[in-house]
C-alpha cells in the first residue's frame, strides 16, 4: 500500500474519530496524517512522503502557471491580424529514464497551449515536440527541461 493510500485512510480515520465527514474535516485528517507519516516515516519505510507529496503539489502549480500564460499567449496570437508564430519541430533530450516520467514529461508538454509532443525516441534519449514559437530552439529546450523535467524527476525521485 502506498503512502498517499495510508495517507488517506488516516484522513477517513480521523473524519470518522471526530465524527464529521465534512470535507474541512477531511482536509484536516488529511494533513494530520501527513504530519503522522512525517514522525513515523523511517519506521514505515518512506521517510520523504511528506517531501515527494510537496514537490508533486509544486509541480502541479507550475502546470496550471504555464497553462494559464500559454493560453493567454496563444489567444492572443490568433485574436491579432498578424500572426507572430515561428512553428518548428525541435528535439528535447531526455534525462528522465522511467516510461513514466516521460510519460508524463510528453503529456505535460502536450497540455500546454502551442507545444505538442510527437513523438519519443526509440532509445527514449529524446521526446520530439512541434512547437507554435520556435524562433530559439534552445531557449524552448531549456524551458521545457527547467520548468517540467528537473521537477518531475525530484518530485518523483
Amino acid at each position: 500500500m502506498t503512502m498517499f493510500a495510508v495517507n488517506l485512510i488516516l484522513a477517513i480515520v480521523w473524519a470518522l474519530a471526530t465524527g464529521s465527514l465534512s470535507e474541512r474535516n477531511l482536509v484536516f485528517g488529511f494533513a494530520v496524517g501527513m504530519v503522522v507519516l512525517h514522525l513515523i516515516g523511517a519506521a514505515v519505510g518512506d521517510r520523504r512522503y511528506v517531501e515527494r507529496l510537496f514537490r508533486i503539489v509544486h509541480l502541479i502549480v507550475i502546470f496550471l502557471r504555464e497553462l494559464v500564460s500559454s493560453s493567454v499567449r496563444v489567444a492572443g496570437d490568433v485574436l491579432r491580424p498578424e500572426l507572430r508564430m515561428k512553428p518548428a519541430v525541435i528535439m528535447v533530450p531526455l534525462d528522465l529514464t522511467e516510461d513514466a516520467h516521460i510519460t508524463l514529461l510528453a503529456n505535460l508538454i502536450s497540455l500546454t497551449p502551442g507545444t505538442l509532443t510527437i513523438d519519443v525516441a526509440d532509445d527514449k534519449s529524446c521526446l520530439y515536440v512541434h512547437a507554435m514559437y520556435g524562433r530559439d530552439p534552445d531557449a524552448l529546450v531549456d524551458e521545457i527541461k527547467r520548468t517540467f523535467e528537473e521537477r518531475i524527476a525530484k518530485a518523483f525521485a
